[in-house]
Order: C-alpha cells, then structure tokens, then sequence
C-alpha cells in the first residue's frame, strides 16, 4: 500500500464506518439477548431497526461520518457517544407511542445500550490506532502548505509533526522574501513564495492550506483565499486568539454571520441539559441522604444558641444575578451588606457549635436546596459575597468570568486546598485560576472527581474555619 492510497478510498471508508456500527448495534443486541432473554421475537426486530435508523440519522446529522484527520481521539468519541446518547429518548418515545415497554427486559435493554456504547467507543479506538500505525509508517498521509511566515505557523507545524495526524507539512509560504523571515522561520527557510504555494495548490500537490496570517493582514488574506479559490486545497484560516485570555471560546452565529465567541460559558445546549441533569439526580439523592442530619443540625443550633438556624446572604449566580444562598447559621454576625467580614481562625463570632460545623462543612448542606431550585450546582466556582465581588473584581483580572457559570457548593479550587479565608490578593488569585480552569475544560468525569474528592477532604481540611 503506498502513500495516500486510502485517501482514494475514503469514501469506501465513511461507509465500512457506517457497516461497522450498524454490525456493532446488532451483534451486542443479540448477545445481550442471548444471556437474558434467550428468544429472539419479531418485536426485537423492530427494536433493532428504530435503534439503528435513529442512530444514523442522528450521526449523519452531528457529523459522526466526517474525516477527522488532524483532530483528537476525544473530540471523536464525544460526538459518536453524543449522537447515541440522543437515541435513547428516541427509543423510550418509541416505547411510549407503541405502549411496547412491557415487552423488553429493563435489565437487557440497559446492558445493551450502555454496552452498545462501549462498542462504539472501542471501535473507534481501534480504527484511530490503526490508522496511526499507518501513518507512522507514512502511509495514508495528506500533503499541507503553510501562508504566513509567523509564530503560529511555526507552532502548527510543530504539531501537525507527529505522523499520526496523517498531514505532512510541506512547508511555510510567505508574500515576503526569506530575508525578511529568517528570523522567524530560521534555517529552514520558506518552502516558497505565495505564488508557488497557489501553483503547488492547483496541481494537486497539496491537499490542505492552512493560513496563519495575523488579523490585521485582512487584504493578504482576502489575496490568498481568493486565489486559491481556483483550487481543490482545503483551506482553512488558523488564528491565534490566546492574547485575548479566552474562556470557552468557540464559533457562533449572529444574525446568520459568523463569529467568535471569545468569553462564553461551557452549558450550552447538550451541556446544559447533562448539567442540570447532574444537579437534579445527585442533589435529590444527596439531599435525601442528608435529611436526618440537617434535622439534627437544626435542632443542634436551636437549643445551643439564640437566632434562626438559617443564615442567608446575597451571593452573584449565574450571569451575575443575586440570589440568596442558604446556610446554616454558624456566627453571632449575619453580615449581608456592602461591608462583609471574612471568618478568620479564632474568630470571636463563631459559635461553639458553629466551629464544628465549618470545620465539618455540615453548614454547606442547605445549600443542596440551592441546587434543587436551579441557583447553584452541586460543582463550580465557590460563590463570594457581594461585597468581595465588588472588592475584588477592580483587582483581579478576569474575575468576573467565573460567574459564566452557576457556583457551586464544592468546586475545583476548594479540592486544591484554596478553602476559606482569602487575606492576600494572591490567595484569591490563585482560586480565581482554578475556577477559570475549571470553566475552560469542564466535563461531567471532572465533576464527578471534585464530588469524589471532597467527600475525603471534609473532615480533613485545615482551611475550615
């Protein structure tokens, strides 16, 4: 097999992928039929073929049949999970039209979506790994030219190095001269100028093009993507946008324009609807679990102190919007105002039950009602005062982004230590990092991390006080 021969076969390819799935949905049905249900009948039939029309309509329209040379394994396997994922409702719709429900084992049926799912993935795993044998080997590779002399250009071909992406960088092409280049492109030089990448482009010698011109240069972009409009290159304008400091950037529409999204939160859409459904099932269980205690809590407070056993105080939500979080009282003081006094160790107005609360962040529990009614998540940015918001958004920068997002009762800079008292600038910049970070990579096994290891880290966390 020589160099680039599946290319002519991809088309070949996109339809063994669509085979492969289709034989996978199949086979794990029948094995999960032959353990539990051992008879195949003619409504198992019909299950199969609504599941599997469902699937492909769906990965046909999320583009699961695309190439996706040059992108990650992961960026892959979240949208074919994604598109199976949409068929589940689809199925128990059908389910209900039907009032066919009674019919299929639950256990049967739920093994074989999970397990359906598995197979998908690993299939996917093993195409990648094979293709990236291949392509180490310098098979099945595509050809790519670089317009545009800068950092990026360099830092794109550095990474579009490794075999394993199938794109061999031909090289770098720029409307100047190599002298005035040389220091970026080094000793390598230009593989040539503008000109000879459009001709390159024209006779078929390069497959992608990839524009790393700066903004600024928009008539030498507008020259290039205009002439090699006259080719069949893949062209694709690479833009560096990290000197913006960027949360969640990504593309979007405005009245039918493209655009770039460069602040924006990471819940949209499917996002949206699987955090939600986080916070509904877990806060619901956890709350119930915790009853016994709150009440227990209640009373404690109750019968050891004077004043009401809730502590309320305005907190910005999501968007910004205050809302009232939800407490136990733990402090003499009940500070909800332009001047709010942080809890320090020692400090005079906590009380004695108080103490054992905080240390023990049993305090936190109201706020699981929070999470029921929408206003905070069990995961995200701890909310601060309004007071320290104010504070502190004139001091650090980007401050405010964390509330892209909805706070959250536990978050990512608490399970890094960054817990309770903030008296140095430098401490609050540091939670401020891990919150962003949080935002930018968010997803739902990194939720479900932070739950795990707070959960260790409540009766052992010298910060609570």
């Amino acid at each position: 097999m020589k160099s680039g021969t599946i290319r002519q076969y991809s088309g070949v390819l996109a339809i063994g992928q669509r085979l492969v799935d289709a034989a996978i949905l199949l086979a794990v049905q029948f094995a999960v039929w032959a353990v539990y249900v051992h008879d195949w009948r003619s409504n198992d039939t019909l299950l199969a073929i609504v599941a599997l029309v469902s699937f492909t309509l769906l990965a046909e329209a999320n583009g699961v049949y695309r190439s996706w040379r040059g992108a990650r394994l992961g960026d892959e396997l979240r949208v074919v999970l994604w598109s199976w994922m949409l068929t589940g409702p689809l199925l128990l719709l059908w389910f209900f039209a039907t009032k066919t429900a009674e019919n299929y084992s639950r256990v049967a049926t739920f093994t074989w979506f999970f397990a359906t799912g598995a197979g998908l993935a690993i299939a996917r795993s093993l195409k990648n790994s094979a293709l990236g044998m291949m392509r180490i080997r310098g098979r099945n590779s595509r050809t790519a030219g670089i317009i545009g002399a800068t950092p990026l250009a360099l830092k794109l071909q550095r990474e579009l190095d490794d075999p394993i992406h199938g794109i061999k960088v031909v090289g770098i092409y720029d409307f100047r001269n190599e002298d005035r280049v040389r220091d970026i492109v080094g000793e390598d030089g230009l593989a040539g100028g503008f000109e000879d990448a459009v001709r390159a482009a024209r006779l078929g010698e390069l497959d992608f093009v990839y524009i790393t011109l700066p903004l600024r240069a928009e008539s030498r972009i507008a020259e290039a993507v205009g002439a090699l409009a006259d080719t069949t290159a893949t062209v694709q304008l690479v833009t560096d946008f990290s000197a913006f400091d960027l949360l969640r950037a990504r593309w979007a529409s405005v009245g039918g324009m493209p655009a770039v999204s460069l602040f924006d939160t990471p819940f949209n859409g499917p996002a949206a609807f699987i955090k939600r459904l986080e916070d509904l099932v877990l806060g619901s269980i956890l709350l119930a679990m915790v009853a016994p205690v709150m009440l227990a809590v209640a009373a404690a407070i109750k019968l050891t102190t004077r004043g009401p056993v809730f502590f309320s105080q305005t907190r910005h939500g999501l968007g910004g919007k205050p809302f009232k979080v939800l407490k136990f009282r733990t402090m003499t003081a009940a500070d909800d105002g332009p001047k709010v006094v942080q809890a320090t160790r020692g400090d005079k107005r906590i009380t004695r039950i108080g103490a054992f609360l905080r240390s023990s962040s049993l305090d936190e529990l109201p706020q699981l009602i929070n999470v029921i009614r929408g206003e905070m998540s069990i995961v995200g940015p701890r909310p601060h005062a309004v007071a320290h918001n104010e504070e502190f958004r004139n001091l650090i920068h980007g401050y405010m982004l964390r509330h892209k997002v909805k706070p959250g009762i536990t978050g990512w800079a608490q399970v890094n230590g960054l817990r309770g008292e903030t008296d140095t600038i430098e401490k609050m910049r540091a939670r401020i990092e891990f919150d962003l970070d949080y935002i930018e990579n968010w997803d739902l096994r990194w939720d479900l991390e932070i739950i795990f290891r707070t959960a260790f880290r409540l009766w052992n966390d010298r910060n609570a006080y």
